[in-house]
């Protein structure tokens, strides 16, 4: 299946764990869940734990030998949708996901022949999983980031759970994943995949002045 502007309709999702893999991962959960539902609009594309691939600290582009954000970088602007996924760690984002921030940071400094972000066009989702309370915190965190840096964001662009305050429980300990939880996963894959129809080939942003 195929775009509005020709091109295979891809994602790419970003696990920020702070766990390795192949340990079992709460946040691959509920991202596993967002793709399958972005798989039933007709899109392909790859989960990528960050903690695997090396991604050195800093705020450019490629920070040399060994950096493993310039290949994560290339797959995020191959792909109409993003969806970033991380865990509450102290009420906050992990640091895995503070880090891809900062690495995101360099797309500021970036425009295409509109004068546009290179990532402008392109739509952004947050999945956010926890023991305690704090989702709506940790997704405003993640929404401005995304925001500044050139992703749209479509209505109700967070899936998430959070756990029993001070409890033990993890999403990947569940049977299933909770409805309430799997129902905002399907409307901000809906509302996502109808935003990229538009930004794609009917209604893309404006070349600026």
């Amino acid at each position: 299946m195929s775009g509005p502007d020709g091109d295979d309709l891809r994602f790419v999702a970003l696990n920020c764990t702070l766990k390795p893999g192949p340990e079992a991962s709460s946040t691959d959960v509920l991202l596993d869940a967002i793709t399958g539902e972005l798989e039933t609009f007709g899109y392909t594309g790859e989960t990528i734990r960050v903690v695997d691939r090396g991604v050195a600290h800093g705020v450019t582009a490629d920070e040399g030998d060994g950096d493993g954000w310039p290949a994560v970088r290339r797959q995020i602007l191959e792909s109409h949708v993003l969806v970033l996924g991380t865990p509450i760690w102290m009420g906050h984002p992990s640091s895995v996901a503070q880090q891809v921030l900062e690495r995101l940071d360099a797309f500021l400094g970036e425009t295409d022949d509109r004068g546009q972000l290179a990532t402008v066009d392109r739509v952004a989702l947050v999945a956010v999983v926890g023991n305690e309370d704090g989702a709506h915190h940790v997704g405003a965190e993640l929404y401005q980031g995304l925001s500044d840096v050139g992703f749209t964001l479509p209505p109700g662009a967070m899936a998430y759970w959070v756990g029993e305050a001070m409890g033990s429980t993890d999403l990947k300990d569940l049977d299933a994943i909770p409805e309430k939880t799997m129902d905002q996963a399907r409307t901000m894959v809906a509302n996502a995949a109808h935003l990229v129809t538009h930004l794609s080939g009917v209604g893309p942003y404006p070349t600026l002045e």
